[in-house]
């Protein structure tokens, strides 16, 4: 988009061009000229370009060759395979330089890696393609019959728009006894014809001759062209008009309104009457040229066409004047037309390159040539570009200019540049001219990957399905295109031991991450990896990020009992003493959860019990204790179903079945377990009865004795053990033995022992030393007396 002002609005970086420099550098070039005839037919060889510069074969072509004329008019082609010039179009010569001779069309050869300049130029030769002609097929002369003879008469002249030799040459009348034809060379450097009068006119013998005019031109044939010449002769007339003034001169401005006066010119006659009346005429009229006009009556010479400095710099006009007889004079007119300054400034771009890479300095971004049609000062010109922009304009030969970078530029904080170059005059008003081109920035693979996270962690519930997607990574890269696109893939582990190939998976197009199998919380509770993103360009670019998945706890684990255990060959029977009070610590269920938090809160309550009421089970720590004071009326056999339940969603439970046995004291040595309770025996014989009830006997009374013994000893020391299959401390549990917080996790140094029976049928049993741990002294509100009885655990088989 072009756009032409008359005010510059803003401060710009400046380079300015003189006319004089211009001469001067041309002066000290050396030029190639080549030569063509005009109207020769497109296509046509001129000249190989090669030889001419003295440059590689294929060079040429490398470099980008150009060819730029002025006015971005292409009149030679230059061909990349032969690199030859052509002939683009045909050339009119009188079309392009009209008169001017020689007809020279100056060029520039633009090569380009590095930027390199080359001046010529073409030279039309003429052709004869055109006859002269007469602005008139037909001219009328008034002579008086009292002419002497000598006598000149001017004629119009004929034009031919060829030049050099083939122009216009010379004039001939047909064959008369009265006149002859002259060409004289006009200052000019026309013909012009002149009549000359050979002998005297006699009006009452010839009032009137017709003669023809023909005009011929130099070429080889020449031509011709003819205009008829009316001859009247007139009666007496003694003195013809004649000018002030043989030679005017003016200047008008080219842009001089219509209608100006340019001049005014004067003659007189100083014959009286209608002899001695004048009018004036424009002798040489081209009505299709002529941009002036005279006013018959006053001679004044007015503007009847715009004037163009640019096309004509001056016009030769000659004015006849004829008074009423016919006779008339002649006085010649020279008008030079002033420039003004009327055209803005020029701008022909000859090569742009759009994108250029980012990251290099000092890249040719366009070359252009500016050029005014003006002259003088107002063909002086300015070129500029905004002063905010990385680019720099540089004067190059003649009247061109480079757009360089001016440093590298970074397409990641701008990728495209719309820079207006500015073309001004030096004239009043000044002109200018503005053109816009638009540079775009190719990207460089100079940015690696980055991660909107330097560290993610992920959480991902035990149990899961495979394939499961559990979180995603994000990495952007500011470049474009390839360079920007991002490929994700997994890192080796930072564990050797983890195998990560196993745990999970990346989609390297989106960074979604996957776990390839279920996860274990109680196998596995945390692993760390880290993830690379790469981008596509080249060399690739990378960068990672640390990524932590945490394996969340799910309630997939039923609490475990440790204690009773429920899988032995014999029951465990607890014996509780009937004296007991209440609160008397009767066993303590212990049992563990494979979860973790509030999974793994564990809570115990009575399910079943043989006699609701008499025993009860603290929920926090599993502790079975007697909930009153027992009386004889109580059964002897318990059965107590405790149910341990964990604190999950939903919640996960196991069960144990307790055996507690009532005695009284050591009263009774021998009590079978309820589940040790056979069927009814066959009939024995009664030999064998009878041994078998003496054996009894016996043994029965050894055992007694035995347990008196050891109760008198266990009084002494004052205190009480338990013995049996189980064996745990009396009274409540030390706090630092039970887990507090309700994990139901048993701790390190809580300590009890089993002991295992004989063989089925025998009569052996064993004392069992209790285990006293040294625990530290803890006072609690819920430590119970112990009554001193002693407690005794029994297994029997």
């Amino acid at each position: 988009m072009e756009m032409v002002q008359t005010k510059v609005h803003h401060k710009k970086r400046q380079v300015v061009i003189f006319i004089i420099l211009i001469i001067l550098w041309e002066a000290g070039s050396e030029s190639i000229q080549y030569s063509i005839l005009e109207e020769t037919e497109s296509g046509t060889f001129v000249a190989n370009l090669t030889k001419d510069l003295g440059l590689r074969m294929g060079e040429l072509a490398a470099r980008a060759t150009q060819v730029v004329f002025k006015g971005n008019r292409q009149y030679l082609q230059f061909d990349p395979e032969t690199c030859d010039l052509l002939l683009n179009e045909k050339l009119d010569r009188e079309e392009l330089c009209g008169s001017t001779e020689p007809c020279v069309l100056p060029f520039q050869v633009l090569l380009e890696n590095p930027l390199q300049f080359f001046q010529a130029a073409l030279l039309i030769r003429d052709i004869n393609d055109h006859a002269p002609e007469f602005p008139a097929r037909e001219m009328l002369l008034k002579i008086s019959e009292i002419t002497m003879p000598g006598k000149v008469f001017p004629l119009k002249m004929a034009q031919d728009l060829d030049a050099g030799s083939n122009s216009l040459q010379s004039y001939k009348i047909s064959s008369n006894p009265h006149f002859h034809v002259l060409t004289r060379n006009r200052k000019d450097g026309r013909k012009s014809p002149e009549l000359v009068l050979d002998k005297a006119l006699d009006r009452e013998e010839q009032p009137e001759l017709r003669l023809i005019l023909t005009a011929l031109d130099g070429g080889s044939p020449p031509r011709s062209g003819t205009t008829k010449i009316q001859i009247v002769v007139l009666d007496i007339n003694d003195n013809t008009p004649e000018f002030t003034q043989e030679f005017y001169e003016a200047q008008v401005p080219e842009n001089s309104s219509l209608g100006s006066l340019v001049l005014t010119v004067s003659a007189r006659d100083l014959d009286a009457g209608s002899f001695g009346e004048v009018s004036y005429a424009l002798f040489q009229v081209d009505d299709v040229n002529q941009p002036f006009e005279i006013n018959a009556n006053t001679g004044e010479i007015r503007l009847r066409k715009t004037l163009d400095f640019e096309e004509f710099q001056s016009y030769q006009v000659d004015v006849e004047a004829t008074d009423g007889g016919g006779l008339s004079g002649k006085c010649c007119l020279v008008i030079k037309v002033l420039d003004v300054n009327d055209n803005a400034p020029e701008l022909t771009m000859s090569s742009l390159t759009s994108p250029i890479p980012e990251n290099l300095p000092e890249i040719i971004v366009a070359v252009f040539s500016v050029s005014d049609a003006d002259s003088g000062h107002n063909q002086q010109v300015t070129c500029s570009i905004d002063d905010n922009l990385p680019f720099l304009l540089r004067p190059s030969v003649e009247n061109f200019y480079t757009l360089v970078t001016e440093g590298a530029l970074d397409r990641e904080s701008r990728a495209e540049y719309n820079i207006t170059i500015t073309v001004t005059d030096m004239g009043t008003p000044r002109l200018k001219t503005e053109h816009n081109i638009t540079v775009l920035v190719s990207d460089v693979n100079d940015n690696a990957p980055a991660f909107t996270q330097t560290s993610y962690t992920l959480s991902v519930r035990e149990n899961n399905s495979p394939a499961l997607h559990i979180g995603t990574v994000r990495a952007t890269d500011r470049d474009a295109g390839a360079n920007a696109q991002v490929t994700y893939s997994l890192l080796p582990p930072l564990d050797a031991h983890v195998p990560l190939a196993s745990l999970v998976s990346i989609n390297p197009d989106n960074g979604h991450l996957f776990a390839l199998r279920s996860l274990d919380y109680e196998a596995l509770r945390a692993f760390e990896f880290r993830v690379g993103a790469a981008d596509r360009g080249s060399p690739a670019l990378s960068s990672q990020a640390l990524v932590r998945v945490l394996v969340a706890d799910d309630n997939d684990n039923a609490p475990f009992v440790l204690y009773p255990l429920q899988n032995a060959s014999a029951p465990c029977t607890e014996l509780v003493p009937r004296a007991a009070e209440a609160g008397y610590l009767v066993t303590k269920v212990v049992a563990v959860d494979g979860d973790s938090g509030q999974n793994a809160w564990l809570s115990y309550q009575l399910l079943k019990a043989t006699e609701p009421g008499l025993f009860g089970v603290w929920a926090h720590n599993g502790e079975v204790r007697t909930a009153r004071l027992l009386s004889e009326r109580d059964a002897a056999k318990h059965r107590l179903v405790v149910l341990v339940k964990d604190n999950g969603e939903p919640p996960l439970s196991a069960s144990v079945t307790l055996h507690v046995l009532l005695v009284d004291g050591f009263s009774q040595p021998y009590l079978p377990a309820p589940e040790a309770e056979a069927a009814d025996a066959a009939p024995a014989a009664p030999l064998t009865v009878y041994l078998v009830v003496a054996l009894a006997s016996v043994s029965s009374l050894f055992l007694f004795s035995v347990l008196v013994f050891v109760a008198v000893r266990l009084c002494r020391r004052g205190g009480a053990a338990s013995v049996g299959r189980c064996s745990v401390p009396e009274g409540p549990f030390p706090g630092h033995l039970v887990d507090v917080s309700g994990t139901g996790t048993l701790s390190q140094s809580y300590q009890y022992e089993v002991c295992l029976t004989g063989g089925p049928g025998t009569s052996e049993f064993k004392f069992l030393k209790p285990i006293h741990p040294n625990f530290p002294p803890q006072g609690t509100g819920r430590e119970m007396e112990e009554n001193p009885t002693v407690r005794n655990s029994f297994l029997f088989s």
